[in-house]
């Protein structure tokens, strides 16, 4: 059988098949005002045999397309426990939320903190800083690598910190000092979230964030380990919930 899984996040949508226990197919794109329609342009160019979807819009899904769903918590530990058998923690920092997930010696998801009623800390709010300080998003991590460690960023609300970021550029603060304080802002609030749920290595980093490599620094340096990141951090929720979709 060849078996879809579909993560439609706020900001992008990953699909995944997998045949036999091995993926066969992966494609993301970036999500729109109408995310029916852009998961309709996926689907329309792949043949499966059962779909499961997981992510910001599985509700879509199960409405649309009559496709069962899972939650994200449970599809990151599938795929991140497929990508990397040891795994015991779980960081996804994705576009509009962030999640800390502790998982048990056989996988199973034992404690969780969720962040999604704030942008605050996620790929959005990294999208938004980079837009005021002139960087593609793509190259704000090493900006900010580049940076020293003179300044600090005091909220992490996207409004307020919007306000606070302009303020340090009217007094002449130079744009990859106020990167780099913003990246430790919320590598400091991510840790925390890790912290709670307890961190055991290995610890996956997932996610669209985790392609950044100021976030990986930081947050090694605060949690005095070594990430693993997949080599393709935001499939693996689409990963798992494909692995799921063959054991139903």
């Amino acid at each position: 059988m060849k078996c879809l899984g579909i993560d439609i996040g706020s900001r992008t949508i990953k699909l995944t098949i997998m045949k036999n226990g091995k993926p066969i197919y992966m494609h993301k794109s970036l999500n729109t005002y109408d995310p029916i329609n852009e998961v309709k342009k996926h689907l329309n160019d792949v043949e499966y045999d059962v779909m499961l979807a997981t992510g910001y819009g599985r509700s879509l899904a199960q409405r649309e397309f009559n496709a069962e769903t899972v939650t994200e918590i449970k599809a990151f530990a599938v795929g991140a426990r497929h990508l990397f058998p040891e795994c015991r923690t779980i960081l996804d920092i994705g576009g509009q939320d962030t999640k800390a997930i502790s998982l048990n010696d056989a996988g199973k998801v034992v404690k969780f903190e969720m962040n999604d009623r704030c942008a605050a800390g996620t790929g959005r709010f990294l999208e938004v800083m980079a837009k005021i300080l002139g960087y593609e998003i793509d190259e704000f991590g090493n900006a900010a690598l580049k940076g020293d460690d003179n300044i600090q960023i005091s909220s992490m609300c996207t409004v307020f910190a919007e306000t606070e970021v302009i303020s340090l550029l009217a007094r002449g603060e130079k744009r990859e000092n106020i990167a780099r304080a913003l990246h430790r802002a919320i590598a400091k609030r991510s840790s925390a979230m890790l912290k709670r749920v307890g961190v055991i290595e290995p610890v996956v980093f997932a996610g669209g964030v985790a392609q950044n490599p100021c976030m990986i620094e930081f947050l090694e340096e605060m949690l005095d380990i070594s990430l693993v990141v997949p080599e393709d951090p935001q499939i693996v929720g689409a990963l798992g919930a494909a692995i799921l979709a063959g054991e139903k």
